[in-house]
Order: structure tokens, then C-alpha cells, then sequence
């Protein structure tokens, strides 16, 4: 065990949770808890935009699916989150910025009623189990790496999530907001440092460039048939378009201080994270070079291990520092984001219906509590879930909010004849033919022939378009008889 780099990392962890005590003095309440009170300028909304998106499987996922299969194998992240922030703040930030909303859920009780609200919230929170769980497996691989295996990777699990829970618990997104400014910059400059050292060891940039081309790395279209094609592009909208009603974006976009900041940063936001992706893809390719097929084995094999093994074994002191404080960074910000979030979400849209009388004081006690709650439900899950993927585990959390959340907010922000029956139709559709797809009911044959995501985001718009269309046409129908035998009667 390296003494040295542990201490550092330690250091690192203490520094940010003095952070979150000294963001927990400037609570006052609810909104300052969960949006930082509206106040914040251009860069923090960039940076902790930057920062959701930025987390352990763009460390060490995306690289190594990029070294097994180049470009066409991550249409998801980074080429699909980048483009959902980019597209949120075009289309998404203005409008909904200026409704003045706290949660994402409240968007779909104001245009569609209480119950599309809290099922849509539901959705939601339940899509963030796959997510936060990413971000806690990849703590507990990096404890246990760093301890040599003196730690294992569920005691890792705990301390490394127990260090997010603290300062998240005290300050909220204001302590979200200034660590991730803090981290983000650890994590661009120590990244960008190790790609230089990275491409010295491997005897120069070129010769990364050159395995990668040789290689044929750098396709990214699929093969030109349907069910190649279609997979393809289910699997770039599910975290295109699926990432788009999440309660985590919606924060950041909420937290700016005026709609100008909000579009801006997240799309500064998303074109930032979709061309930083490439800097971990090249320190991987860069340790192909340097390690030769042990490295291609061990992507294959293990490749959560990769980058830290290539550190480790093959840098120095000071570059193993600067990698692990920002791979701490990139996993400590994502997550950070991703317990506030559904607690937010569940104190706003599912608790106050229950509770409705709550005092600001009681649901700032309740949006704390909550935290607390949903991170031991998600330390059991992930503990559970161990040996899944990180980037399995987040690709597959957000398809549940693509076919039950997307379509609804999407019509009620630019249909104007968008109703509760259709947002209704919208979310039954969605949500029961994405299950069609499951192997568990039966979609063996259909889940390998159709992404089971685009069937229920094409079955939701659909819904919302019948659902809303039908039942107007046949209540004007309606009217129209009752006129015309009115008349009649006269």
C-alpha cells in the first residue's frame, strides 16, 4: 500500500467536506437547499453541468468499451449525454426557467395534474438507482486499488459513500455547486497532465493516433441494416432524450441566475463533456500502447481496473495523485448530484401530496432525511449489484424515464392541445411496451430484433397524440349533436 497517495486522498476528502459545513451556514431554506436560491453565475453552471455528467464510467467505462469497440460502441455517452445537455439548453432551460418551478415534477402537475406528477416523479426517482449505484460500485474500486486490497470493494462502497452523504446532507446543492467548481478543475488539469505523460510513455501522440486508426477505432456508424440501425439509435436516445426529464439537470438549469445562464451553461455544458470524454479514451489507448495485450485482457476482462492499473504500475507518485484525485472528482460530483436529486423530487412531488401542510423548516428536514434514506437503499443495491458493469448500470437507468417522462414534458412544453388523457396514454404506452421487450415476460425473440427503449418512446408519442386528439374530437362531436338537435327542437 502506497502511504503517500493514501494520505492525499484522505486530505482530498476532508477538504471536501469542510466545503459542504461551510455551504450548510448559508441554508436558509428550502430553495437555497435545492437550487442554491436561483444565484449562480455562468461558470458554476457550467461546471457542475460539466460535473453530472462527468462520473466513473467516462473515467473508466467509455474508455475501455472505446478500445474494444471504437466510436459506434459509446453513441450513448459521451455523443448522446453531451447532446441531451446541449439540447436542454436549447429547447428546455428558457421555458422552463421562466415557470419558476423547484423540481422537475412540478413542471407535470402545473400542465397535466397531480397524478401524472407523482407517477412521473416516481419514474424518475427509480431512475436514479442505476446511476447513483455506478458511482458507488466505482468508489468501492478505488478505495480497494488504492489500498493494495487491504480494503475491499464493499467497505469501500461505504467509506467512499459516507464522504459524499455528509456534505450533500449539510449544504445541499449550494455545497453540490462549489465542490463540483473545486473538483472540476482537479479533474480537467490533472487529466489533461496524465494524457501528455500518457502519450510520452507511449512513445508520442502519433503512435496513439496510428493503434487507433489501425485498429479501426474511429467508425462510428453501424453496419447498414435495420436491426443494426435501430439498435444504434436507441442507443444514443436513451441518454439523449431519457437524460432530458431528470431532476439532476433540472437543478443546474433552476440554480442559474437568470434564463440566459441557464441555456448557456448547459450547453457550454454538454460541448464541453462530449470533447473531455476523449481525453480518458486516449490515456486508454495510450496504456494499450504501453502495456500491449495485457491491457486489451484486461479491458476485456476487468476493465474497471485498466486506467488505475496503467497508473499505478507504469507513473509516478505525482501522476497517481493527480489521477485519483481526479477520478475522485469525477465520481464524488456525479454522485453528490445524483442522491439530492431524487430526494428533492420525493419531497416535493410525492410527500406533499401526502403532506401538504408541511412549513419550509419541516421539508428541509424531510429533503435531508430522504438523502439519508435513498443512500443506504442505493448502498444496498449497488452492494447487491456488484460485478454489473458501471457503464451498464447507467445506460440502463435512464430508458424509464425516455418512455415514461420524455414524451409528456416534451408535448406539454410544445403542444398546446397536449392533455392529461393523452400524457396518460403517453406513459401506459411507453411504460408497457418497453416491458414487451423484457426477456423476463417474454421478449427473448423481440429484445434481439428492436430496442425495447425505441418501441416504448415511439408507443409513448402515440399515446400522447390518441390520448389527447380522440377524446377532444369526440367531445366536440358531442357538442356539435346536442346543437344541431337543439335547433331542431326550436
Amino acid at each position: 500500500m502506497n502511504y503517500t497517495l493514501v494520505t492525499f486522498v484522505v486530505l482530498y476528502l476532508v477538504g471536501t467536506l469542510g466545503i459542504g459545513v461551510w455551504a450548510g451556514t448559508r441554508i436558509k431554506n428550502t430553495t437555497d437547499f435545492a437550487i442554491a436560491g436561483r444565484s449562480l453565475p455562468l461558470i458554476m453552471v457550467v461546471t457542475t453541468t460539466f460535473a453530472t455528467w462527468f462520473g466513473a464510467e467516462t473515467v473508466m467505462g467509455i474508455p475501455a468499451r472505446f478500445v474494444q469497440g471504437g466510436l459506434n460502441a459509446i453513441v450513448e455517452d459521451p455523443f448522446g449525454a453531451g447532446t441531451c445537455l446541449i439540447l436542454v439548453g436549447l429547447f428546455f432551460a428558457t421555458r422552463l426557467y421562466k415557470q419558476n418551478l423547484l423540481t422537475i415534477g412540478d413542471f407535470y402537475r402545473q400542465r397535466y395534474g397531480r397524478g401524472i406528477e407523482i407517477f412521473c416523479s416516481a419514474a424518475i426517482i427509480l431512475s436514479y438507482l442505476g446511476w447513483v449505484a455506478a458511482q458507488i460500485t466505482a468508489l468501492g474500486l478505488v478505495f480497494s486499488v488504492l489500498t493494495n486490497g487491504a480494503m475491499s470493494e464493499t467497505a469501500g462502497m461505504i467509506v467512499g459513500t459516507m464522504a459524499v452523504l455528509v456534505y450533500v446532507v449539510i449544504g445541499g446543492f449550494l455545497a453540490v455547486a462549489w465542490t463540483d467548481f473545486i473538483q472540476m478543475i482537479v479533474l480537467v488539469v490533472g487529466l489533461a497532465i496524465i494524457a501528455v505523460f500518457s502519450a510520452r510513455l507511449a512513445g508520442g501522440a502519433d503512435k496513439v493516433l496510428a493503434l487507433a486508426t489501425s485498429k479501426d477505432l474511429w467508425h462510428f456508424l453501424p453496419a447498414p441494416s435495420f436491426t443494426e440501425m435501430a439498435f444504434f439509435i436507441g442507443a444514443g436516445l436513451t441518454m439523449m432524450l431519457g437524460s432530458i426529464p431528470q431532476q439532476d439537470v433540472f437543478q443546474r438549469v433552476m440554480s442559474a441566475r437568470n434564463a440566459e445562464t441557464a441555456r448557456n451553461g448547459a450547453v457550454i455544458g454538454g460541448v464541453s463533456y462530449i470533447f473531455f470524454a476523449f481525453v480518458p479514451m486516449f490515456i486508454v489507448a495510450s496504456a494499450v500502447v504501453v502495456m500491449g495485450n495485457s491491457a486489451v485482457e484486461l479491458a476485456k476482462n476487468d476493465y474497471q481496473r485498466l486506467l488505475p492499473t496503467f497508473v499505478l504500475t507504469k507513473m509516478p507518485l505525482v501522476m497517481q495523485i493527480l489521477f485519483f484525485g481526479a477520478l475522485l472528482s469525477a465520481i464524488k460530483s456525479t454522485s453528490s448530484a445524483t442522491l439530492l436529486a431524487p430526494s428533492t423530487s420525493f419531497v416535493e412531488n410525492i410527500l406533499k401530496n401526502v403532506r401538504p401542510r408541511m412549513t419550509d423548516k419541516q421539508q428541509l428536514f424531510a429533503m435531508r432525511a430522504t438523502i439519508v434514506t435513498f443512500t443506504g437503499l442505493v448502498l444496498a443495491y449497488a452492494i447487491a449489484m456488484k460485478g454489473t458493469s458501471i457503464y451498464d448500470l447507467v445506460s440502463a437507468a435512464y430508458q424509464v424515464t425516455l418512455v415514461g417522462a420524455f414524451v409528456p414534458l416534451v408535448m406539454g412544453l410544445y403542444w398546446k392541445r397536449s392533455t392529461t388523457q393523452g400524457a396518460i396514454c403517453s406513459v401506459a404506452a411507453g411504460i408497457a411496451v418497453w416491458l414487451l421487450f423484457f426477456p423476463q415476460v417474454g421478449g427473448e425473440v423481440l429484445g434481439k430484433q428492436f430496442p425495447g427503449q425505441l418501441a416504448g418512446l415511439i408507443a409513448a408519442f402515440i399515446g400522447q397524440i390518441v390520448g389527447s386528439l380522440v377524446p377532444q374530437r369526440l367531445r366536440n362531436r358531442h357538442e356539435h349533436t346536442h346543437h344541431v338537435a337543439s335547433v331542431a327542437a326550436q
